[in-house]
């Protein structure tokens, strides 16, 4: 049986295995990444690259609609095969081999197959030919395997087989009707990137869309992907789902209604990439996600895990299932390895050069439906949960300049927490068209804890959707005044 030993093993070739694996390399440790699908993972082949490419021919349709003059121009529909042709490319025909020369380019090295857990700082990689391959690890271990789609106990949705998130990104042909069981980000993406295409879509969500939002982020969507002519059923639960002879699927409601669909989308959650990973062998629980420190040390009572060595870096440990928050805790992560191999102390205060301390209160996140919805720290509800003294600032972006020139008729909202004691920001929403660009002014807002009274000389050009922070600084008062209203 081979064995090889490394600085530095990286369990899981994606986007954010890749970045661990760049800067421990870059910090003079040997290196090898592990993956047994595509290097690029996720993200590049089955998530955030083909869902935006399926969804971007609809989104830049519906803006030339809403322009005088272009509008004009328009003369059919979205082209549903060219639209799956571009998808195909920004996935790169689902072959990684740019990926795997970038590796080899970086002096990043990798092992393709299955990698197991078998000891402390020891890693097992059975590859596709059977052949195992014993790793070891002179500093760390970082598991970065990410996260698979959840699927729920519902009486018979496992015979008909339905889509994840993975199928419907890499699918070669539009269903003529879906149904999409869920109310998330996937659900509504995916809702308005078939519908575009020529699919008539159902939604079936047991909440709200978007809950995690503020408010009106879902019911703005929800009005405009009913307008878009997708049937979007708010709390109500699917119950059974049965094959009908003709292929088609029926999907029971908790009603006693039911939806008739050629395909059903399953897009309610994730789970951890955890289950056969040996995680039982340094005393943790098969299966589990991993609880880790802002430094991204995987964190447990067993005495296996002593000497700082087992590291989980994006959605494997749950803090933020979003692929860029996964890139700046491998950036962390990767670098307190490096520090600790060279044994100088880590930098692990918050905001310091070793933690992903923006996990916790300063995430921004897009969901690419038309309209766009871009957030980043707190919501209103969860900010006065925590206990802040908030003022909420609200704007509705039709009044601006820059949106009458971007479109005839636009809808959409603005929305900022203010914390009163420290006058900062605590979280920023955007919903509209084209407002995904506005949320890196945001976070560096809440990032920095800008003070309101420097945020009004950070002047807006014009006419731009960015004109909405002067209107929110104008909602908020003059500089050093601190209006009565609060939470």
């Amino acid at each position: 049986m081979p064995s090889q030993s490394y600085d530095v093993i990286v369990i899981g070739g994606g986007a954010v295995g890749e970045n661990v694996a760049d800067r421990t390399v870059q910090g003079g440790l040997s290196t090898v990444v592990v993956e047994s699908d595509l290097v690029g993972g996720e993200c590049s082949y089955w998530a955030c690259m083909p869902s935006k490419a399926l969804l971007r021919s609809g989104a830049a349709l519906a803006a030339a609609r809403r322009v005088p003059g272009a509008a004009e121009a328009v003369t059919g529909n979205v082209d549903a095969r060219a639209t799956l042709k571009q998808r195909d490319a920004i996935a790169s025909q689902w072959k990684d081999d740019g990926q795997a020369k970038w590796l080899d380019s970086a002096g990043i090295g990798l092992v393709r197959g299955h990698a197991r857990l078998t000891g402390m700082r020891e890693v097992t990689v059975t590859g596709n030919d059977g052949t195992v391959t014993v790793l070891t690890a002179t500093h760390a271990v970082v598991v970065s395997t990410g996260s698979a789609a959840l699927l729920p106990d519902i009486p018979g949705l496992t015979e008909i087989e339905p889509w994840t998130s993975r199928d419907a990104t890499s699918a070669q042909e539009i269903p003529p009707r879906l149904a999409v069981i869920g109310g998330g980000v996937v659900a509504a993406e995916m809702a308005a990137a078939y519908s575009s295409l020529g699919s008539t879509v159902t939604v079936i969500a047991r909440s709200a869309l978007l809950g995690g939002q503020e408010p009106f982020a879902g019911e703005l969507v929800t009005a405009a992907l009913r307008e878009n002519g997708v049937t979007v059923l708010v709390s109500r639960s699917t119950t059974a789902v049965h094959r009908e002879t003709d292929g088609s699927a029926t999907l029971t409601l908790d009603d006693g209604t039911t939806v008739s669909a050629d395909q059903v989308l399953v897009a309610i959650g994730r789970t951890p990439r955890t289950g056969d990973l040996g995680l039982d062998t340094v005393g943790l629980d098969a299966g589990s996600w991993l609880t880790v420190d802002d430094t991204l040390l995987v964190q447990g009572d067993s005495h296996a895990l002593d000497g700082d060595w087992l590291y989980a870096t994006g959605d494997v440990n749950h803090r933020a299932l979003l692929t860029h928050q996964g890139k700046y805790q491998a950036r962390a992560a990767g670098d307190a390895i490096v520090t600790r191999a060279a044994g100088t102390p880590v930098d692990d205060a918050p905001w310091g050069a070793h933690v992903a301390t923006a996990d916790h209160a300063a995430v921004p996140q897009v969901t690419f439906t038309d309209p766009e919805v871009a957030s980043v720290g707190l919501t209103a509800a969860s900010a006065v949960k925590v206990g802040f003294r908030v003022r909420i600032l609200d704007y509705d972006l039709a009044n601006l300049g820059g949106s009458a020139v971007l479109a005839v008729g636009y809808v959409g909202r603005a929305r900022a927490i203010v914390d009163l004691d420290r006058e900062v920001l605590l979280g920023v929403t955007f919903v509209g068209q084209d407002v995904a660009e506005l949320l890196h002014s945001a976070t560096i807002a809440i990032v920095g804890e800008v003070p309101i009274n420097r945020l009004w000389h950070a002047v807006p050009s014009y006419p731009t959707l960015s004109e909405v922070w002067l209107r929110l600084l104008e909602a908020y008062g003059r500089p050093g005044f601190i209006a009565e209203e609060s939470l």
